[in-house]
């Protein structure tokens, strides 16, 4: 055969890669050796439970925003951080880590401590940058117990480093699409969450644009079995006033054949759970992936050798196309 008859045939076997749609292509780049890596360091031991405002949190934080920078995400501002301040009362009397500046002012005017945290975002920009839709996990977890008889060290890859390498993943899936969104898409990951919602608190009292912000994804462990016998079952909680929410995920299961098995909630007011609830106090619509409880929630066995890996990646890939939905979609 001559070489254009070579070259004739070879075109003719690339054509379907050439083909292939954006969601094709980002659906591609998803997969289990890299969620393997991100979980893989961010639950080690070496991060000491990732506690907010501590050594090991701080370590996740630099983690995170190196893979932003290797992958060319772009800050949201002029940083990957957002830096912002909790205060509570004094350890021996109650109270609750505060993030709005009112309730800081009264309590500098008293004994109290003060924790310096960090928000990590970064950004595709849309077609129309005047709109946003934001997918967000936290990263932060309970850090050490060092009275605790045996393993003292609350690793959290479930919760949450299983949410936080979906997030980095879909930011890789937008980027190898080919395509620009329709809307800005943001990478968000929340400092403070497990003492209290802190991050997505002081991130929604302080944007000013809050009011662009058409849509808001979020997850809080998504990489456990609740009941073993259904290794496929998640949790698909979504504000009620969109079921095309449900729509989606429905119809992209069957046409990706995507293998998962989802329990869906909508939620008239989706104020609870996890950082879902500062977002949809404002009124931004709302999805959350969730596999439930399992025996080692909040424990130092929460650890990465547990995680199921097939539903990580699979929810990983679900959540991908429900954000290109978000971002290139005009009305939802």
């Amino acid at each position: 055969m001559k070489k254009t008859g070579y070259l004739l045939v070879s075109l003719l076997l690339s054509a379907p890669l050439w083909a292939q749609s954006p969601q094709q292509k980002g659906l591609d780049i998803i997969n289990q050796a890299t969620a393997e890596a991100h979980v893989g360091f961010l639950a080690s031991d070496e991060l000491q439970g990732r506690e907010a405002g501590f050594h090991g949190g701080r370590i996740a934080g630099e983690y995170i925003v190196a893979n932003l920078k290797s992958m060319g995400i772009e800050p949201l501002g002029d940083s990957y951080y957002y830096p912002f301040e909790a205060y509570r009362l004094e350890r021996q009397k109650k109270g609750r880590w505060q993030v709005h500046p009112d309730s800081i002012a009264e309590l500098r005017n008293t004994v109290h401590q003060k924790l310096s945290l960090n928000n990590i975002l970064g950004k595709i920009e849309g077609k129309n940058p005047d709109e946003y839709v934001i997918v967000g996990a936290h990263y932060d977890h309970l850090g050490i117990d060092p009275m605790l008889d045996g393993d003292q060290i609350y690793n959290g890859a479930d919760d949450n480093a299983s949410g936080v390498s979906a997030v980095l993943q879909i930011a890789r899936a937008f980027l190898a699409s080919g395509e620009q969104p329709e809307k800005t898409v943001v990478f968000a990951f929340w400092d403070g969450e497990e003492k209290g919602l802190l991050g997505s608190k002081a991130f929604v009292q302080s944007f000013p644009e809050m009011d662009k912000v058409r849509g808001y994804l979020n997850f809080d462990m998504i990489g456990r079995n609740h009941i073993e016998d259904r290794p496929n079952h998640v949790v698909y909680f979504y504000t009620e006033s969109h079921p095309v929410f449900g729509k989606w995920l429905k119809e992209d299961i069957k046409r990706y054949n995507l293998n998962l098995d989802p329990d869906y909630r909508p939620w008239d007011n989706p104020v609870g759970g996890s950082d879902n609830g500062s977002f949809a106090k404002l009124g931004v619509p709302i999805i959350w992936y969730h596999t439930d409880g399992h025996p080692d929630y909040h424990l130092p066995s929460d650890e990465a050798d547990k995680i199921n890996w097939d539903k990580l990646v699979n929810i990983t890939k679900a959540s991908f196309l429900n954000m290109w939905n978000m971002a290139n979609e005009k009305k939802f």
